[in-house]
């Protein structure tokens, strides 16, 4: 991710890509191999250390490529544990990405895209529109280039972007992190968030071994559509009937992401519906508090009402969960650390101007 440089990055490469790189130079078949373990199994940020390579081999990589793994721009640490980092991409972009400790299990939220087009009314990310989606290696190296990534258990596709709408690289980044050259993690481990874009539904499904979370918000078509307006081109009714139709099988798990907001979708009405529509799906819902974010309208349902919308999803024989609030003291909500980059950014190049 070497912004000034016009080499190719190896870093983010699957083992097929490597292997059509080193049959394109005459390396001998066990080169991929090789370099795919330094890349991902090592903390190396150059070829050069690539010590069994050949001296003729390395260099040759060098004179076309390199690692192109990139350290974090700014930390904010949370007095709850919560870790936010700020990355810039190849095209001098923001992305987050979070480090969620918890006392069983410490989670990682990753980004896939910069911006996001879904436009979702709550959303933060959304409001800076899409800029572009992120490459295989982008979303690798938000775990690769964090000091704690030794205590990472779980990795949720939960941050910037729809990950559906950059299905290619995401799938990539998905086999390089449960492949054996990879990271080896198991795909239990990994839960991929989306809206539920019909076109990538099926592939993700046919292609990933990954949980799925699926976010709902509102069960009812006219609401949801005010809330998320790509409900107009994917209906959750298509969506569902999707996920009802796939066989999830017992190591696999999808979920459905609620977001409360007061007298938007946190009524009895919402309950029953919920109930409706889900009927048939052996899933969860988890519900999730909305905390304000700056220039947007809506507000989040008071923790009384919470309760009882769990309990009553629970009483018709939904699991359902509660996600806990976390780094409320560093721009918690997705997209607010980037946005300030971009508006810190904007600001220094008007200056220059």
């Amino acid at each position: 991710m070497n912004q000034n440089s016009e080499k190719e990055i190896l870093f983010g490469k699957t083992i097929s890509e490597l292997k059509k790189i080193t049959e394109l130079l005459n390396f001998p078949g066990y080169t991929a191999k090789q370099i795919a373990l330094w890349l991902y199994k090592t903390q190396i940020s150059s070829i050069d250390e690539m010590t069994n390579l050949s001296k003729n081999i390395r260099k040759k990589l060098n004179e076309l490529y390199i690692v192109g793994v990139t350290e974090p721009k700014s930390v904010k640490t949370s007095s709850d544990g919560t870790i936010k980092y700020l990355f810039e991409t190849q095209n001098n972009k923001f992305i987050e990405t979070a480090f969620i400790p918890e006392e069983k299990r410490n989670t990682l939220c990753v980004s896939s895209q910069v911006g996001c087009k879904m436009a979702c009314t709550f959303c933060m990310t959304g409001k800076q529109g899409f800029q572009n989606n992120l490459s295989a290696g982008e979303i690798l190296n938000q775990l690769r280039s964090i000091p704690v990534r030794e205590q990472v258990g779980n990795i949720v596709f939960m941050g910037m972007g729809e990950p559906l709408d950059n299905l290619s690289h995401v799938l990539n980044a998905l086999e390089i992190l449960t492949a054996d050259y990879g990271f080896e993690m198991s795909p239990k481990r990994i839960n991929v968030s989306s809206i539920g874009v019909i076109k990538g539904l099926e592939e993700f499904l046919e292609k990933s071994e990954c949980h799925l979370a699926i976010s709902l918000h509102n069960p009812f078509d006219d609401e949801r559509l005010k809330l998320m307006p790509v409900q107009k081109t994917q209906p959750i009714k298509k969506v569902l009937q999707i996920i009802r139709d796939w066989d999830f099988g017992r190591n696999r798990r999808v979920s459905f992401e609620y977001i409360m907001f007061k007298g938007v979708n946190d009524t009895q009405r919402h309950v029953n519906e919920l109930a409706k529509i889900l009927n048939g799906i052996k899933c969860r819902i988890n519900l999730i508090r909305f905390h304000p974010v700056p220039g947007i309208d809506v507000i989040g349902s008071d923790d009384e009402t919470i309760f009882e919308f769990q309990r009553q999803l629970k009483a018709k024989g939904i699991v359902t969960t509660l996600r806990a609030s976390r780094g409320l003291d560093i721009d918690a909500a997705c997209g607010l650390l980037s946005t300030k980059a971009i508006l810190e950014q904007q600001k220094f190049d008007f200056k220059k101007v």
